[in-house]
């Protein structure tokens, strides 16, 4: 049920800037913001001082996590279709958009081949219709140009947006980590950066050439950027993604074989983290994603080489990237942007920004609250985050959907 609400005292957060005062909510959407006159017999909350933002929309979720998702002040999640059955069938689409309402709303990714094996192009015309935000390869890139010509100029041709994982699987291979000092003194199979922009590049050439839109779900590598940078230059369609992860974390962190830090595309050194950095400060990065991946012990407590790749995100996701306002690479609208306005903007979702009209997906938002993330109290499915142990600032006060308070 959609409700009426007056968040009082608090700092809005706007494409603007702040704004002082509240959000008034009537009927599920917003309907004043800053200082408006209070209706009589209204729910109110004071905010104390918090800020109030919108709601987190996270491109590219491996796995529904309501806990997770409203804890970290997640409003829409954008799944992946590499589920147990691989989100290849209008059925699969319209179950997995029902699956979170109405406390968060799911927007699954259609599988852009069948099996997401790779070969054969999906449904995707009818998956479309039937509530796909766009198409996605799954956790591996198509190796095969011809099928992802196919496949950009048909998702094109229907203004689906194509979600690709960048890594080119031929020279990755069975890959646990990034070339470099860390991996050969753990002794561990590795892969060079430039698995990255190899993949990068030949997608690029097929957008050139279809015009079709394109989002690299993760770009970590500097080569990877400034391929990216090259192309939105040139005006082509393309965006790309990043996890906190990458913004924070170097390959070193796997020191120790500690499987938490096992991830896709794996960490990377400190060049190209830092490389990473001046890829959100300056643009090139048009969001920051949780990757939410949560995976329990019996696919974390293993070898190194044995363990799955993946991190449970969601919950870390605001918290972590308040740390790029802290550090003074961004300010706060902008932090909004990459986590809301932008992702809504591409997939064509509702919210992502505070407006009167839109849709009160909101949260309400301590950002000096200190906490520390362990992995055995997070809410997710399971707690393999590698910011294990860390003291981070953010805390998510409530998460608001609609008008509802659901976290």
């Amino acid at each position: 049920m959609v409700s009426d609400l007056a968040i009082l005292n608090g700092r809005v957060v706007t494409a603007d800037g702040i704004a002082h005062g509240g959000v008034l909510v009537r009927d599920g959407r917003i309907a004043a913001i800053g200082m408006f006159e209070m209706p009589p017999e209204i729910d109110r909350i004071d905010a104390k001082g918090a800020l109030i933002a919108p709601g987190l929309i996270d491109i590219g979720v491996f796995a529904i996590d309501m806990p997770a998702f409203t804890a970290g002040g997640i409003t829409r999640a954008v799944l992946m279709p590499d589920q147990s059955q691989p989100i290849d069938t209008v059925a699969l689409v319209q179950r997995a958009a029902a699956a979170g309402k109405p406390d968060v709303w799911i927007h699954p990714l259609a599988a852009a081949t069948r099996g997401l094996e790779g070969a054969e192009l999906a449904e995707i015309g009818l998956m479309g219709q039937s509530g796909a935000c766009g198409v996605a390869t799954g956790r591996k890139w198509i190796a095969n140009s011809g099928v992802m010509h196919r496949l950009l100029d048909y998702a094109g041709a229907l203004g689906l947006r194509i979600v690709a994982h960048a890594e080119d699987g031929g020279l990755a291979g069975d890959a646990t980590m990034t070339e470099g000092e860390t991996a050969t003194r753990l002794g561990l199979a590795a892969a060079p950066a430039e698995a990255e922009a190899l993949a990068i590049a030949r997608d690029l050439l097929l957008v050139e050439a279809t015009g079709a839109p394109l989002h690299f779900r993760q770009v970590t590598t500097a080569r990877g950027l400034e391929l990216v940078r090259a192309a939105k230059a040139k005006g082509l369609p393309v965006s790309c993604g990043i996890t906190p992860a990458h913004l924070f974390l170097a390959d070193s962190a796997v020191t120790g074989f500690r499987t938490f830090a096992r991830l896709s595309p794996p960490l990377r050194d400190e060049r190209d983290r830092q490389a990473c950095l001046r890829g959100v400060a300056d643009g090139t990065i048009d969001l920051i994603c949780s990757a939410h991946d949560p995976q329990g012990p019996e696919a974390k407590r293993l070898p190194f080489a044995d363990a799955e790749p993946g991190m449970a995100g969601a919950e870390t996701l605001l918290a972590m990237s308040l740390g790029l306002v802290r550090d003074g690479v961004i300010g706060i609208e902008r932090l909004f942007a990459l986590l809301a306005a932008t992702p809504a903007g591409l997939f064509g979702l509702p919210g992502g920004r505070i407006a009167v009209g839109e849709e009160a997906d909101l949260i309400l938002l301590d950002p000096d609250a200190p906490w520390q993330i362990v992995s055995d109290r997070l809410k997710a499915a399971a707690g393999n985050t590698p910011f294990d142990g860390l003291p981070v600032q953010g805390q998510v006060v409530h998460t608001i959907k609609g008008g509802k308070i659901v976290g």
